[in-house]
């Protein structure tokens, strides 16, 4: 999934090409536009909205959608990374136990499985799935690895995840999760929902819980 673009900072100015400063970006319209962009998502899928029709939802001219993002299928790929980082877990306080842990990340990884969203985009535009959230290492993906790093990081620390590179602990994890939510409908005749969720929870303890 492609990176979004660099927000100003709210209250500040970013210079055009001739070298005049342009309006400063407002969180405000930022979220309105994603807003309209997951409406439009949910009523009619990625190929059939246009840019004025992001702009006609959120209530802005399209030359101010444009100075947040330069197309619609810029705007979709933020609207994802936004919602997958939504989905992560707060921080604090931390599980204390491997148990725990595991059950937190399974719970997220069903919550994310679970996303209109997503649905929406497997069931309607299937390779812009792939594209948006599985085939494309973007920030939606480097934010839920610097988390998982960082939480098993820690679980190192307590003594309850197995030695090695969190990071590359994380990266497993990250794969392993994100198999486990793309291909779950392909398998669901074989792992219902429940087992999804139990098979997922055995998998995790044993890799982060096992030997190093």
């Amino acid at each position: 999934m492609a990176s979004t673009p660099r927000i100003a900072a709210p209250g500040s100015t970013r210079p055009t090409a001739a070298g005049r400063a342009s309006p400063a970006r407002s969180p405000e319209t930022e979220e309105a536009i994603l807003d309209a962009a997951l409406a439009e998502l949910l009523a009619h899928g990625i190929r059939r909205t246009t840019a004025s029709d992001l702009a006609r939802r959120a209530g802005v001219s399209r030359q101010t959608l444009y100075r947040y993002w330069p197309d619609a299928q810029a705007v979709f790929a933020a609207l994802v990374t936004r919602e997958l980082v939504r989905a992560l877990p707060p921080r604090t306080p931390e599980p204390p136990s491997l148990d725990e842990l595991v059950a937190l990340l399974v719970e997220t990884a069903d919550r994310i499985r679970r996303m209109p969203l997503l649905g929406r985009l497997r069931d309607t535009d299937p390779e812009l799935f792939g594209r948006y959230v599985f085939t494309r290492l973007g920030s939606s993906q480097r934010a839920i690895h610097a988390d998982l790093a960082a939480r098993l990081a820690r679980g190192q620390s307590q003594g309850f995840v197995r030695a090695g590179d969190p990071a590359q602990l994380a990266a497993m994890v990250l794969l392993v999760v994100q198999s486990a939510v793309q291909s779950g409908p392909l398998v669901a005749e074989w792992l219902p929902a429940e087992s999804w969720t139990t098979e997922l929870r055995a998998a995790l303890a044993g890799y982060l819980g096992g030997a190093s």
